[in-house]
């Protein structure tokens, strides 16, 4: 372990690698990334490892945008070892009453930079339906399909009481593990340094970092100190005194075989916009209504469900946000037996073949991760009131799409670099501007799915 170091980042997740890397393209030599655990083991693996430009927050979209910009000129310099395409968003509707907040809402992301709207209602438009590998040549923007017969022509697996689709085309998945291995593979040539501790406290003079203690009981002298600590990045901070604006989420997410090749190969991410109460048979729901415990399954379930095909084999990930509540993070995190046919259910709405799983669900695979979140689902990146002390965090559930963003966006704060406008948006005093504050009692956008 070193004694010394320019740069010593608490965290070893995807956050935390991007960071690493950009500082080190920045011309820093002397990166030391810090984790008690294997760079990309907490959080970072349990990603859906999904990405999109199409946010209703103006400096959301910014950064992403930026995010993306870079994760493409990284797969062009490296070959794309981490499989970024660019198969797209597709958020599908089966009621014609949410069409026009639907067309509205699409009008002003695009307005806002994400790029143009188009609009199909013939099956001989000329939309042009998305790749299955790669990025490049493609479109920007989004393309709403409207009426059945158009949308099963390019999606036959999705219901006949589809009434409208908007496929967000700047949007797409890639390998989270590859991604964040390409990353510290590439920084380890220009000065980053990994090495497996825990930091147990933050050395302060003068209200300016002077190095971090391990639970080891070794020092580390250092001037710059980033918080990059993921779900325990409110614990990190309170070593410096600061009492960080963020929970934690828990999130979960299912992946089984498909062998009846309900969702095809080829699709993009396929998002339920409907609000739905499961498909249960007679009997059934009237037993769960009967017991106070399970009453809840009859009950009205919000919009959000989604999944996507996974790998070169059968496999398909599902993911429903049904119940989200805050919680301390504790490892392993807590797993839901029921999460695997709550979903199955919540999807076969928008996908009917679905229904081929019911009572017979081949083997799932389920997981979770945490998601670190501020208020109004604006990461943190930036500096504290602590001289040399910088955060880069609060990446909720789009930790993977926004890291090279926020990474490079540290980077340039903590070298002094000219930031871009929307780099006020993401610092922590943003919440010592009153009206900022006020803003939020308002706040009803979060850029969740």
């Amino acid at each position: 372990m070193p004694k010394t170091a320019e740069v010593v980042i608490c965290g070893a997740g995807i956050a935390g690698i991007s960071a690493a890397y950009y500082l080190s393209q920045a011309g820093v030599e002397d990166i030391l990334l810090l984790d008690e655990r294997p760079p990309l083991s907490l959080t970072s693996d349990r990603s859906t490892e999904c990405y999109r430009n199409w946010w209703p927050d103006p400096e959301m979209l910014a950064l992403m945008n930026r995010s993306i910009d870079l994760m493409e000129k990284l797969a062009d310099e490296t070959g794309n070892p981490f499989h970024m395409n660019r198969r797209g968003y597709l958020y599908v509707t089966a009621d014609p009453g949410r069409i026009p907040a639907m067309i509205e809402r699409a009008k002003r992301i695009s307005n806002r930079g994400a790029g143009p709207l188009r609009v199909h209602t013939s099956e001989a438009s000329a939309y042009q339906p998305a790749p299955v590998e790669g990025f490049h040549d493609q479109p920007v923007g989004a393309d709403l399909l409207l009426g059945s017969a158009l949308i099963r022509k390019h999606f036959p697996c999705l219901t006949e009481q589809a009434a409208a689709a908007l496929h967000v085309r700047r949007a797409g998945w890639l390998s989270a593990q590859q991604l964040g291995m390409t990353l510290l593979e590439t920084g380890r040539r220009h000065g980053v340094r990994f090495e497996a501790g825990r930091v147990t406290g933050v050395e302060t003079e003068g209200g300016r970092v002077r190095g971090v203690r391990l639970g080891t009981g070794k020092a580390i002298h250092t001037r710059i100190f980033i918080n990059a600590a993921g779900p325990f990045l409110k614990d990190v901070g309170a070593l410096l005194g600061l009492d960080l604006p963020v929970f934690t989420e828990l999130h979960l997410k299912v992946a089984f075989n498909d062998p009846l090749g309900a969702v095809e190969r080829d699709a993009p991410l396929l998002i339920w916009e409907d609000p739905q109460s499961l498909p249960w048979e007679p009997d059934e729901r009237a037993a769960l209504a009967e017991d106070p415990e399970t009453r809840w399954l009859t009950m009205p379930f919000p919009a959000g469900a989604h999944t996507r095909p996974e790998g070169s084999g059968q496999s398909i990930l599902l993911l429903w946000e049904y119940q989200t509540k805050p919680m301390s993070p504790v490892w392993p995190p807590p797993l839901d037996g029921l999460y695997p046919e709550i979903a199955l259910r919540g999807m076969s709405a928008m996908i009917p073949a679905l229904r081929g799983y019911f009572g017979r669900l081949p083997r799932p695979q389920l997981d979770g991760g945490y998601y670190t979140r501020t208020r109004e689902n604006r990461p943190l990146v930036g500096g504290t009131p602590v001289e040399g002390a910088y955060l880069i965090g609060a990446l909720s559930g789009y930790g993977i799409m926004a890291a090279c963003g926020a990474g490079s966006l540290l980077a340039a704060q903590v070298t002094g670099r000219n930031l871009p406008a929307y780099a006020g948006a993401f610092e922590l005093r943003r919440y010592e501007d009153p009206a900022y504050v006020q803003q939020l009692e308002h706040w009803d956008d979060s850029g969740q799915l």
